[in-house]
């Protein structure tokens, strides 16, 4: 497989995995193209075409130095400046895989945060409710990176000559999938269940040897789990903390998340909501395991960087 053809793999998954469903994101493609067209010539400029195609912007190839047969990678959760250096010196790297965006994918990390609405609503929030309360946090994200060095390690693989890409949502939805389906085959009914289940889960033992294994951030292990949503596994990044409200009154017991920040946590708890915190680099190891083992499958050599606990399951 080549560059292109590997991308063109991760964003097949995503939608395969995206708890909207694929129907759902192929129409919101449709859409998207159907505005395109409606654009006059000189907007059509400053479009980017590729967003027609995919539909997780936040996951791009930020460079190809060489079109070859990718048979080595080296991978990781962060790709920055080291990463791109060590694989320089290793020499016999034909890729470099990151999770989190950098360059153009950063840029447009706020755009795929529509996702949080329509699984906000798969979860029984009212869309026009989840809509107001998200496009309020979409807005908060977009001006955060404004002012980011978006480029600077996009440039580092360019003048290194390396081929790079990251992918970011297609991969949390991997992760969320996976989670999704390990809930729903065990009896849950305790915080404790959801925390002896996730334990089972090699990326989380891993976790759990440094201190930083599952945890329950709201709630104890014998709270009745309630419903349980995973609304904070994909989406971009963090939601808006005007949610959990909105939430309880949607039914939700229990929310899966990789992580939170303090302003949401305390809004969950004062929404009577458990939280229960999987981690983050272990879920983001999941979710790029799931994916690297298609690739290992095609005969490619995978190493391991940057926090990524490399699991096979096959």
């Amino acid at each position: 497989m080549k560059t292109i053809e590997i991308f063109n793999l991760a964003i097949e998954k995503g939608i395969e995995k995206d708890l909207r469903g694929s129907e759902k994101v192929n129409s919101l493609l449709k859409r998207r193209n159907e505005k395109y067209l409606k654009l006059n010539e000189e907007e059509k400029t400053f479009f980017d075409k590729e967003a027609l195609t995919n539909p997780y912007m936040d996951s791009c190839i930020h460079n190809i130095a060489l079109d070859k047969e990718i048979k080595k990678v080296l991978v990781g959760i962060d790709i920055d400046s080291g990463e791109l250096l060590l694989a320089d010196k290793l020499k016999d790297i034909d890729l470099v895989i990151g999770h989190h965006p950098v360059g153009k994918g950063l840029s447009w990390l706020s755009d795929v945060m529509d996702l949080q609405i329509d699984i906000l609503n798969k979860y029984g929030v009212p869309v026009n409710q989840a809509e107001k309360i998200t496009k309020e946090r979409i807005s908060e994200v977009a001006r955060s990176i404004n002012g980011a060095n978006h480029m600077q390690v996009v440039d580092l693989a360019r003048l290194l000559n390396l081929n790079y890409m990251n992918v970011h949502t297609p991969i949390d939805n991997l992760a969320a999938d996976y989670l999704k389906d390990l809930l729903e085959k065990e009896n849950v009914e305790y915080l404790g269940d959801i925390i002896k289940i996730f334990e089972k889960v090699e990326e989380y033992k891993e976790a759990m040897k440094i201190g930083t294994g599952p945890k329950i951030f709201v709630g104890n292990e014998d709270n009745r789990s309630g419903k349980i949503a995973l609304t904070e596994i994909t989406g971009g990044t963090e939601g808006s903390s005007k949610m959990y409200e909105k939430m309880a009154q949607a039914g939700i017991g229990t929310i899966i998340g990789m992580h939170m920040s303090e302003k949401n946590r305390r809004e969950a708890e004062a929404a009577n909501i458990n939280v229960i915190i999987a981690g983050h680099m272990s879920s983001d190891s999941l979710g790029m395991n799931l994916f690297l083992d298609e690739l290992e499958k095609q005969g490619m050599e995978i190493i391991p960087c940057s926090g990524l606990t490399r699991v096979k399951r096959f």
